[in-house]
């Protein structure tokens, strides 16, 4: 996966929050027994602890800014996204939002962007307060992304997964399938409180690996708005097999089995990692999101 050296990166997309204090530390999530519940319930890549009912105290409406950014000092290229982890991600949210505004154009919408934010431990949210346990999120309230960069060893060492710079965009692109899902008015489906192979919790969370799926399909065509050329200009079947790697560590049943010794689909929330594999994949192939619909 590479990126044009010299396109700019748009640093307003992300906000970097590793080195602020969350205030009302008291209102976390995902510590101790909750946090055990949050991995084995396989609850990662999803929408806001509100909504999965494991906020806790008074939610703020945002996390605080750090005094110094990190991303803002040191992204400035697409050169820095080729050797920096944090700035490389930057690049994704960028190239994401890049092709997603465009395809609301061609389609006759208009594109609402989502910021992400990095955090280091725990952050505040208008969905609640999470900590970096309950992996990576999407908050519809606010229409944010969380991540704490952390999670990408967590994602090779605790679930097996082959890691690489896909498999981490992957995951940015799966939380914007559910921005997608959220402004298309679809994300509410998964929030009938209910579970299992075949809940609308699970169709709503392959939907969001179709979208990536689509994503990746157009990465390497999807031209900036500052020079007219895609960010992106290298995507190779090894990255994909990354990203399908990555789609499958997390899948519920490898999940379960690793954690409880046992598969129970009946508390399923994202599915198989066959599913998974197979949706964005589905997505990948195709290129078209209307390809992507889960619910049939």
């Amino acid at each position: 996966m590479q990126f044009d050296d010299d396109a700019d990166l748009d640093t307003s997309e992300v906000r970097d929050v590793r080195g602020s204090r969350v205030p009302g530390g008291r209102a976390t999530i995902g510590g101790g027994i909750v946090g055990l519940i949050a991995l084995v319930m396989g609850l990662l890549f999803g929408v806001g602890p509100e909504e999965l009912g494991l906020s806790s105290g008074d939610p703020e409406p945002a996390p605080a800014a750090s005094s110094v950014s990190q991303v803002e000092q040191t992204c400035k290229k697409g050169r820095d996204a080729n050797e920096r982890e944090d700035c490389r991600l930057v690049a994704v949210v960028n190239s994401t939002q890049d092709f997603w505004r465009q395809e609301f154009t061609r389609r006759g919408g208009t594109y609402s962007p989502a910021t992400t934010f990095f955090f280091k431990d725990r952050v505040n949210t208008a969905c609640g307060a999470a900590t970096s346990a309950v992996g990576p999120f999407y908050c519809p309230a606010d229409r944010r992304v969380y991540l704490d960069l952390a999670f990408y060893d967590d994602l090779r060492t605790k679930f097996g997964a082959s890691g690489g710079p896909f498999a981490q965009a992957y995951v940015v692109a799966h939380e914007y399938g559910h921005h997608i899902q959220n402004l298309t008015g679809t994300l509410q489906r998964a929030q009938d409180g209910r579970q299992g192979a075949a809940s609308n919790a699970v169709k709503v969370e392959l939907q969001a690996d179709c979208y990536a799926g689509v994503w990746a399909h157009h990465a390497t065509r999807t031209p900036d708005e500052s020079t007219g050329r895609p960010l992106i200009t290298t995507l190779t079947d090894a990255d994909i097999t990354d990203g399908l790697d990555a789609a499958a560590a997390v899948g519920d049943d490898r999940i379960q089995e690793k954690i409880q010794g046992r598969v129970t689909p009946e508390s399923w929330t994202h599915g198989s990692a066959e599913q998974r594999q197979q949706w964005f994949y589905q997505g990948y192939r195709t290129g078209d999101m209307a390809q992507c619909n889960t619910f049939r």
